[in-house]
């Protein structure tokens, strides 16, 4: 009795993490794909909101998609305006982008916020409030030490779920 339940504990651990690995994020078998009506997507994808690839191996990419994860990069405002406008700005493009892969803004489930300044931190919320449908992402919030690249008063990157 004793040896079969050492055999049962020596076992258990590998049939828990076995158990386990489709609760991972974007780790969902290729059966389950296919019962959802989707193609198996388990690869990573570069997409451009434009549609168009650039003629020269960019710097970093600005939307790539893992089976039903969604990664947008950091999108400023590069032109004139207060934190109001230009985080209404960088939302619309977010959602655009977003929409462009099946995605919403209701579906994401991580945003990082890089503020120029901390004093904009109010008007940024004021904007950014509601914006992500009624039970929002987390989110974490900075002021850049060195300001924002492109003389952006923010700039904002997530993750999200198609």
């Amino acid at each position: 009795m004793s040896s079969n339940r050492r055999d049962f504990i020596r076992k258990a651990p590998a049939v828990a993490a076995v158990a386990a690995v489709p609760l991972v994020a974007g780790a969902a078998p290729a059966a389950a794909d296919s019962e959802r009506g989707r193609p198996h997507r388990r690869r990573k994808e570069v997409h451009y909101p434009d549609g168009s690839t650039p003629p020269e191996n960019p710097l970093f990419s600005p939307i790539v998609t893992y089976g039903d994860m969604v990664y947008i990069s950091g999108i400023g405002a590069h032109f004139e305006g207060d934190i109001r406008q230009h985080t209404d700005h960088v939302l619309n493009e977010i959602e655009r982008y977003l929409e462009s892969v099946g995605s919403s803004m209701a579906k994401v489930l991580k945003v990082n916020v890089y503020l120029n300044t901390l004093d904009d931190y109010d008007g940024m919320n004021e904007v950014f409030r509601g914006r992500w449908g009624r039970n929002p992402g987390v989110r974490t919030t900075i002021a850049a030490a060195a300001g924002i690249p492109g003389d952006s008063l923010v700039e904002i990157d997530c993750i999200a779920v198609r």
